[in-house]
């Protein structure tokens, strides 16, 4: 039996109800498919702050560093200044652990949950891959004159040849296996595109950006034409993609793009499949631990209620399975997944799925068993 070790933190608000559920229902794909996982909880979140002043202690990351990968709830804590978490917390994680890959999959279970008229499951299936340890969140630069008429703020975008390479290069490396690894997880047979053919689209800002983009539109080619010549390659500037992810959301396959843009962009492709309460993502370092979250926040207004939407922090659970080798338990999650929410939910949203969190947690695990 496989066995692996995964740190839990829960975090603020909501979010150790939703990983409650997300952990309820890995412990049923575990149980069918032999797998044991081992959990070791921590409370790094705001309450802990505010306690004890501590955001993370010294000794976390090292201690991270040893766990096959992390569940994350949410961080946010309303009686907490902005910032302080998140730069103390998620962006440490990802930066320390060199989870150089934001992986957000978005993906339509049901139509009656889209905003986009006429849109259907096979039209709304594609992956976003964001730079995730470079860009305007390295927290470069700073302020001049700081306070007075004549304050300057300078905030910089750092992109380097190995940032931007080791990106790109997944991105590939991840279209290629999405289309040997059919049928695509979470639809049916009859919504799978037939023959559609792995295409990888860099979205940047070349007219403006022309440093950064310069430099991730020729490591884009030059990679895509020596190593991947048989995936197709497209490019679209940021503000055309938030027009055609609306429009035609079914011209995407794999974008791949930087640290700002993919945590725009990734927020309306949330909205297109549904919401907050199914939108999931990976914090991934290939080679070491990699993070897996509901991409929502910590919605504190619904702390304690039961009222929740746990499919994102269930769905993290399933792309953690698939990072860590367990494909099969991974795609019983997924569909098991999409079986709930087209058989039995009313909405996606918190309070109006017509089920408490934790029957949303029960119905998902039910399926998986069966």
């Amino acid at each position: 039996m496989k066995s692996y070790n995964i740190a839990v933190i829960g975090g603020d608000g909501t979010g150790p109800e939703v990983v409650r559920e997300a952990i309820k229902v890995l412990d049923a794909a575990a149980a069918k498919f032999g797998i044991k996982l081992n959990y070791v909880h921590y409370d790094f979140g705001g309450e802990r702050y505010l306690r004890t002043g501590e955001v993370l202690p010294d000794s976390a990351i090292d201690e991270l560093r040893k766990f096959n990968s992390i569940l994350l709830g949410a961080i946010g804590h309303p009686q907490v200044k902005p910032g302080i978490l998140e730069k103390g917390i998620l962006l440490r994680i990802r930066f320390e652990l060199e989870q150089y890959i934001n992986l957000r999959p978005v993906r339509l279970y049901d139509e009656r949950f889209c905003p986009i008229k006429d849109k259907k499951p096979e039209d709304v299936d594609f992956v976003v891959v964001r730079e995730n340890n470079e860009g305007l969140y390295t927290g470069a630069g700073g302020f001049v004159f700081k306070g007075t008429p004549h304050e300057v703020a300078v905030q910089e975008s750092i992109n380097t040849r190995r940032g931007v390479e080791r990106c790109i290069r997944y991105a590939f490396e991840y279209a290629r296996k999405r289309h040997a690894d059919k049928p695509w997880r979470g639809l049916k047979p009859e919504d799978i595109k037939a023959g559609k053919r792995a295409q990888v689209t860099l979205v940047g800002k070349t007219n403006v950006l022309t440093y950064a983009f310069d430099l991730w539109e020729r490591v884009f080619h030059e990679v895509g034409e020596r190593d991947y010549p048989d995936i197709k390659r497209d490019y679209a500037h940021v503000d055309a993609t938030c027009m055609w992810f609306v429009k035609n959301p079914e011209w995407f396959d794999v974008i791949v793009t930087d640290n700002m843009f993919g945590d725009i962009i990734t927020d309306l492709g949330a909205i297109i499949q549904g919401g907050m309460g199914i939108a999931a993502g990976g914090n991934i370092n290939p080679q070491g631990t990699s993070m897996f979250e509901p991409i929502g926040g910590s919605a504190p207004k619904y702390t304690g209620q039961n009222k929740i939407n746990p499919l994102a922090a269930i769905c993290a659970g399933a792309m953690m399975l698939e990072h860590l080798g367990e494909t099969r338990a991974a795609l019983a999650v997924e569909n098991a997944v999409a079986r709930v929410v087209r058989e039995k939910l009313k909405s996606l949203a918190a309070g109006q799925m017509g089920y408490t969190t934790t029957e949303v947690g029960d119905l998902v695990a039910a399926a998986v068993q069966t």
